[in-house]
């Protein structure tokens, strides 16, 4: 006999969620009449677990749990073909990312190596004021224990002058670093 999982609604909603990522995302999902736009546009959706169009289901239900553990927020790619679908015009993508970052302020990540990747993406960013992809790469192969990850791309991409061994200097690296404080600040007020 098969176990089919079913969501009680009246015990498992989550109205404070609900409003939470819409006001933190600017977006109605009441909007959303499950067309299915998002999941056919999705190149990713065969590798979470469940389909975009499921996600916006769940969030028009509260299920934040079932949302914020969820494969789908950290593969989501943010590659906006849900958001040019969407005949409602609902910025699906933006959702997506407001899902990400309510999970990594609530401490829910079902993909680490996601996570970790995005830690030494955003370290490279506060540092220097844009990405100096060879602190990206080692940052991430180091916090994630994949040492040798790509190792074998190294050479070609630095015979071809792709990858740099030091930072390039940027104007206004000092306002990208207040962008950042002014994120901390109002993170840690928010608590």
């Amino acid at each position: 006999m098969e176990i089919i999982n079913t969501i009680n609604l009246t015990k498992d909603i989550d109205w404070e969620f609900i409003d939470q990522v819409r006001k933190e995302s600017g977006q109605d999902t009441a909007l959303c009449y499950q067309c299915g736009n998002c999941t056919a546009g999705c190149p990713y959706t065969e590798f979470f677990d469940y389909p975009v169009n499921q996600i916006m289901r769940l969030l028009q239900t509260g299920q934040k749990k079932m949302i914020l553990n969820s494969r789908a927020i950290w593969l989501c790619a943010t590659c906006e073909g849900c958001t040019t679908r969407c005949p409602c015009e609902i910025d699906v993508a933006h959702i997506m990312d407001i899902l990400r970052i309510i999970a990594r302020r609530e401490n829910y990540v079902s993909e680490k190596d996601v996570k970790k990747f995005y830690d030494s993406f955003l370290a490279s960013m506060k540092h220097h004021g844009r990405v100096f992809e060879m602190e990206v790469l080692l940052g991430y192969n180091l916090r994630s224990g994949h040492f040798l990850t790509d190792a074998d791309l190294g050479p070609k991409v630095l015979g071809k002058g792709k990858l740099h061994f030091l930072p390039t200097r940027i104007k206004g690296k000092d306002q990208v670093a207040r962008i950042f404080e002014k994120f901390y600040e109002k993170e840690k007020n928010r608590g």
